[in-house]
């Protein structure tokens, strides 16, 4: 028997404006509303709102929380000052990645909120409780208790500070928060997102989440489902956990060892990996293809080199909405991973050649970004 889907506190909403709907992470989640391309667009030329209160969010607190964050994250949460967020990742001893989260340094004594991905909750909250052995922490998984939106474009700083009067949001640095009491309840607004674009993400109840939407909807704010935030991380080379990182995935192999600081004093679980990858070389590297036509490649499709051998996978692809171009994430023999090298693309029983490019198809008009 299936397991029942999950819903978010806004899933009454998403019904009542006609949303397609689709199983995601274990939640029944919108998918679309007036069309991935038109959602796409808002994003990137204005601001549009996505409900992602399936996200996960846990709290560590105690007087060792900073010894243990430190220990299961792989960024240096040393000297992080009250406010801000930094993104990394978990690992597994052998470098593969449990999750890649955000960590709040939050305003109150040693306390960090850990977002989580929504497929993971469960599985996250379980590792870190397991490797908590020896620490003074507090660790609550309260997702139950947050909702959250994310308003993401060019045009959402304005659209929260007309339709919901945060005058916080101008003095938000990419990658801070302000923690505040609006309409009296706790609201956490973050200058972050996963579309490449200037954007927010606010937390709240589920309760004062569903008031916000409202306001925001009334406002003119266009409705954006997961589909467009799948073609709008991508373009900008963001990575989707379960398809660019993985229990077989490590930072390394996905071009994300930046965020991960295995000289910091302590190092973390699997920095000794992470140390003897970049030491010696991964087989396999994530790379972006670029294909010569308009064949869309998807995940799963096999990569071939130019002279037929399989060399490596799709991970994910689209016909870029942004750019008119069919791309895709791979992952391939590391042999084949320097840029412009000449590969193919298995598309059902044809053959198409594309270009190893750069990841980060789409450079946004936004000079902050991961």
């Amino acid at each position: 028997m299936e397991a029942q889907l999950k819903t978010t506190c806004l899933h009454g909403s998403h019904i009542s404006l006609g949303a397609k709907m689709s199983p995601f992470a274990g939640f029944d989640m919108p998918i679309q509303y007036s069309g991935i391309i038109d959602e796409h667009n808002a994003v990137r030329n204005a601001a549009g709102m996505f409900d992602v209160s399936h996200m996960g969010e846990i709290f560590v607190s105690g007087k060792d929380a900073f010894a243990f964050v430190n220990h299961v994250f792989t960024n240096d949460i040393t000297g992080q000052k009250e406010g801000s967020v930094l993104y990394g990742m978990m690992l597994y001893p052998n470098g593969g990645t449990v999750d890649d989260i955000l960590v709040y340094k939050e305003f109150e004594k040693d306390c960090y909120l850990l977002v989580v991905n929504a497929s993971n909750i469960e599985k996250d909250y379980d590792w870190l409780v397991s490797n908590s052995k020896g620490y003074d922490v507090i660790i609550r998984n309260a997702s139950e208790d947050w909702g959250q939106i994310a308003v993401q474009g060019p045009d959402s700083q304005a659209v929260l500070e007309n339709l919901l009067s945060l005058d916080c949001c101008g003095n938000l640095l990419f990658y801070e928060f302000c923690d505040i009491t609006y309409n009296s309840e706790r609201l956490i607004v973050s200058r972050t997102g996963y579309t490449g674009e200037d954007g927010f993400e606010l937390y709240s109840s589920p309760e004062a989440i569903c008031r916000i939407w409202d306001i925001l909807l009334k406002g003119g704010v266009k409705p954006c489902g997961l589909g467009c935030r799948d073609t709008l991380r991508f373009e900008t080379g963001l990575p989707l956990y379960g398809d660019e990182l993985s229990d077989e995935i490590s930072p390394v192999m996905a071009g994300l060892s930046i965020f991960c600081k295995p000289e910091k004093q302590g190092g973390f679980i699997g920095s000794q990996s992470i140390l003897d990858q970049k030491a010696g070389g991964v087989a396999r590297k994530l790379v972006g293809l670029e294909l010569s036509d308009k064949a869309i490649p998807r995940a799963g499709y096999p990569v071939l080199s130019a002279d037929g051998n399989e060399i490596g996978v799709v991970t994910t692809g689209y016909r870029s909405i942004s750019l008119d171009k069919s791309l895709c994430f791979a992952l391939v023999d590391t042999a084949y991973s320097a840029l412009d090298t000449a590969v193919q693309v298995q598309i059902r029983h044809k053959t198409f050649a594309a270009t190893v490019v750069r990841k980060r198809f789409y450079k946004t008009k936004y000079k902050k970004q991961l």
